[in-house]
């Protein structure tokens, strides 16, 4: 990636050239980085950095408690009326800063069936959250099989998808997927995540707007990151972008303290005068609700 990206070799030595969350960037993303610019917004949500290896006491491996609210080994419920399935370890890519970068992924059994009695089982459960690494990473065929599974669940009324793909590797949403959301009898709700306007290119737009078609709806959730989106000019864009295509600016995460990732944090008080900022220059269903998730808090936590 060093030599991709022609850095120097001042500019290499800041990259980690091993780690245990390692490199995973699609070549459409990589190939949007500015050559010999370490400071690009995309680039720095995805090289590994030696900041990395610094500790910090208030950082740690496990920043949202997903360890203390399992069912199972992948099945999690921290909120009343829903449940997150973590479908898979594996994702289109790997984000620095990403929260459950350390979680213990169970992956010897694809189908979910404990998971799925539990749900079954539970008539408090009214949606599901499919979650990861990246629940596209699975086949068409495994998530045919569990998504039919979920809407034959007459509690169960919403469905929804965690995913990263469409920004990565947009041509995951092909006809083969599409027909699949497609026969699927529950409202199907995609949240993609999106830090940047340089994110959201024309082929990324026209594959979710495939999948709003067919009535999905689309939510965008974003982190608040140091030196990628942390200017309410970069972020006007990114909701702008957003809501211009259909797409809902959804949250604006204050940073998951994930051990290595305090180069990204924003202080709280500049992420509420950017919010601030954004409300005086969007619609009021263009700015994201900036939430900071508290291990034990019965919901996310607005910050504003």
């Amino acid at each position: 990636m060093a030599d991709f990206l022609d850095l120097s070799a001042e500019q290499k030595a800041l990259f980690l050239p091993n780690n245990k969350f390692p490199l995973n960037l699609p070549l459409r993303l990589a190939q949007k980085i500015e050559k010999q610019n370490i400071h690009d917004p995309i680039a720095k949500q995805f090289l590994p950095h030696i900041d990395e290896q610094e500790k910090t006491s208030a950082f740690s491996e496990d920043p949202t408690g997903d360890m203390a609210c399992r069912r199972t080994t992948k099945l999690l419920q921290k909120y009343q009326g829903r449940a997150l399935l973590v479908c898979t370890s594996a994702c289109a890519m790997h984000c620095r800063y990403c929260f459950r970068q350390n979680f213990d992924y169970a992956v010897k059994e694809p189908l979910f069936e404990e998971e799925l009695k539990i749900i079954e089982a539970d008539t408090s459960l009214h949606e599901v959250i499919l979650s990861g690494g990246d629940p596209l990473s699975l086949s068409d065929e495994i998530l045919h099989i569990l998504l039919e599974r979920l809407c034959k669940i007459p509690h169960v009324h919403r469905i929804r998808i965690h995913t990263r793909f469409p920004i990565g590797i947009p041509e995951r949403i092909d006809e083969k997927f599409l027909h699949v959301i497609k026969s699927l009898s529950k409202q199907i709700w995609f949240i993609i995540h999106a830090n940047h306007p340089l994110e959201l290119d024309d082929d990324v737009v026209e594959c979710l707007g495939k999948l709003r078609k067919l009535g999905a709806v689309i939510l965008n959730q974003s982190v608040l990151l140091k030196g990628v989106n942390d200017n309410v000019e970069t972020l006007k864009e990114l909701c702008e972008r957003l809501v211009n295509n259909g797409i809902v600016p959804y949250y604006l995460h204050q940073l998951d303290r994930v051990e290595g990732a305090a180069r990204f944090e924003v202080s709280e008080e500049k992420g509420k005068m950017l919010v601030e900022d954004l409300r005086k220059q969007l619609s009021g269903y263009a700015v994201p609700l900036y939430v900071k998730e508290i291990y034990g808090e019965p919901s996310k936590t607005p910050l504003l």
